[in-house]
Formats: structure tokens, sequence, C-alpha cells
């Protein structure tokens, strides 16, 4: 006789790189909540480099018995990078992100999953959050500036511990320092995003000093998204906006050094804003030149790539066997079945 096996209903991904809690104490946070749900789980941990003392703490939980699946990365990669690792070695109909270090109370892990009746991806807003002056005006600024260019609103994207169906990374790919924008890159592909009010963990109290560098970076991962949100698949409204600025100041200062040399006679050999009106006019033409070259590269490649989602696919006139109106998942249609949890 042979056995069936549950399909796995929840995977949790929790990669692990330079800041991390007690493994053991996290772990044990973690399985309590999936345990009290009821459902079938499975924990990936991706260690994102050696990480030598996580990964002894993952080993007393192994000899304790505990059931998880261990993916050392070679080298530092980047949190990213190790979420699709993460996800390249589960199962879940439903994906859990969660930080390997305490920043939500365990017990919200539910809370995160239930949200996923009405939507594609939870993420979770710490309330009340703990903080002084400096690092409240600090997340104020990142999301009131990340939320006037890109037109969506997030108050916690610091926040790792998220839930999402599995085919929203089915279609999405991150790269770099991409997985704090990740709802950000689902709501553009057509997913629908919900933040949920989450109990902040009472040991989540890190208070580094982030370098300067840091806060560059930060300000050019945003002014990345910002291109990949608004003109992924229209660059040249981009770099066309850019480049007719540039050709239009140029050839007005252009036009007014011709009239100033035949209405007033004035030389122009010498004069440095005929260099800057040249400048501006050449480069105005190459910007919008490598916008052009992009809308080629969007069109060649247009048949390969999708950024829509559809809700529900509904067929007119019923079956002959039910007169009512059936309306049934696009995901259901395509094979794929979504557990509602």
């Amino acid at each position: 006789m042979n056995q069936v096996i549950a399909p796995m209903q929840v995977s949790v991904i929790v990669p692990v790189g330079e800041r991390q809690g007690d493994a053991e104490e996290l772990f044990s946070d973690y399985h309590a909540a999936l345990a009290a749900r009821g459902v079938a789980h499975e924990f990936i941990f991706v260690l994102d480099g050696p990480q030598p003392a996580f990964r002894a703490g993952l080993e007393r939980l192994a000899a304790q018995g505990a059931a998880f699946t261990l993916v050392p990365l070679t080298r530092y990669f980047g949190e990213a990078t190790a979420l699709m690792v993460g996800f390249d070695h589960c199962s879940g109909q439903s994906i859990v992100t969660l930080p390997a270090y305490a920043q939500i109370d365990g017990r919200e892990i539910n809370t995160l999953l239930d949200a996923l009746d009405g939507a594609d991806v939870a993420i979770s807003s710490r309330h009340p959050r703990k903080g002084g002056w400096f690092e409240t005006l600090r997340r104020g600024a990142f999301h009131g500036l990340l939320s006037a260019v890109t037109r969506v609103h997030y108050t916690d994207l610091g926040c790792s511990a998220r839930a999402m169906r599995r085919k929203v990374l089915e279609e999405i790919r991150l790269y770099g320092e991409q997985q704090r924008f990740l709802p950000v890159l689902a709501e553009r592909q057509g997913f629908r995003v919900v933040e949920v009010q989450v109990r902040q963990s009472p040991h989540d109290r890190f208070g580094q000093i982030y370098p300067p560098r840091a806060y560059t970076r930060a300000l050019l991962d945003v002014f990345n998204i910002f291109f990949l949100v608004r003109f992924t698949r229209k660059p040249l409204r981009f770099f066309g906006m850019i480049g007719v600025v540039l050709f239009v100041l140029g050839a007005i200062e252009l036009l007014y050094l011709l009239y100033q040399r035949l209405a007033l006679n004035l030389p122009l050999g010498d004069r440095p804003a005929l260099l800057l009106a040249a400048l501006f006019v050449v480069l105005g033409v190459q910007i919008v030149a490598l916008g052009l070259l992009g809308e080629l590269i969007i069109f060649a490649h247009a048949g390969s790539t999708k950024d829509y989602q559809v809700d529900q696919i509904v067929q007119y006139p019923a079956p002959a066997a039910n007169s009512a109106v059936t309306a049934q998942p696009a995901a259901a249609l395509q094979g794929a079945v979504d557990l509602q949890l």
C-alpha cells in the first residue's frame, strides 16, 4: 500500500547573515507558532557565509531531533540571494520569510498567514515601534522618499517577517539588496499586498549606528527601485525626458549665441558658453538614443515577459452540470493549487 504524503503547506525561509540571534531560541519560537496552527511546514536556514556560531546552534537542534534544511553558501552573497536560494529549495504553497534574530513576536506568524486569505503578500509593520527620535526620523525619511518616488506607501519595510503565496517568488527574482523592496516589486507586478500590524519582539533592540556609506547605498537603492517600478517597460520616457531637457537648453543657448554673433557682432571663439551649449545638445541626443535602445531591447523581449496578474476567469454560460456561474482562480486553471491557511 502506497503511503500518501500530505502536500507541504508552509515553507519558512530564514536567511542568516551578519546580524543573528540564538538559533535554538529562535527555532523554538518560530516552530511553536506553526505547530499550534497544525499545518505541514518546513524550515530552511540559508547561511550567507560560514556563520559558525549560528550553525553550531542548528547542529545542537539537529542532535535533539529538530527537522529542518540547512543550506550553507560558500561566501557572503547578500540577503536577497539567500532568500532566492531558500526558495529554490522549498516546496510549500505559502512562503514565510523570517529574520535570523528576534524582530516580531513568533505568534504573529499566524497573523501574516491569515492575511493571505485576501492577499498575495502580507508584510509586517511592528507596532508599537521601539526606538529613539533618530531612529524614527531615519525611518520616516526613508519611507517618505520611497513613497514619493514609487507612489506606494508602506511604514516598515525594514521588517523581514513576511508571508506570500508561492507564485510571487516564482515571478519575482531578487538580487543585490532588493529584499526590502519585495512588496514594491510585487505590487508593480500586479500582486495584492497588505501591511499587517504585528507585535514587536521585546528582544528587538538593535541600536546600530550605520556609517554614511550605508545611507548612500540606501539612497541609490531607492533610485534603482524608482527606475524599475516606473520605467522598466518604458525607458524612453525616463531617458527621453532628461535628453530632451538637455537638448532644449543647449539649443536655446546656441540660438542666443547666434543672435549675439549676427545682430550684435560679438565674437564666440573665446566664450565657454558655446562649448557648454554644444555639450548639452550632444548629451541630449545621446541620452535620447540610449532610451530608444532600451525600447528596442524591451520590444525584442516583450513576448517572453509578463507584468500582470489575472484575478479570476469567469465562464459564461456555466457547465451543464451546474447552472450557476463558475469562477475559477487563474492559477487553478494552470494546475496550481492555492491552500487557504
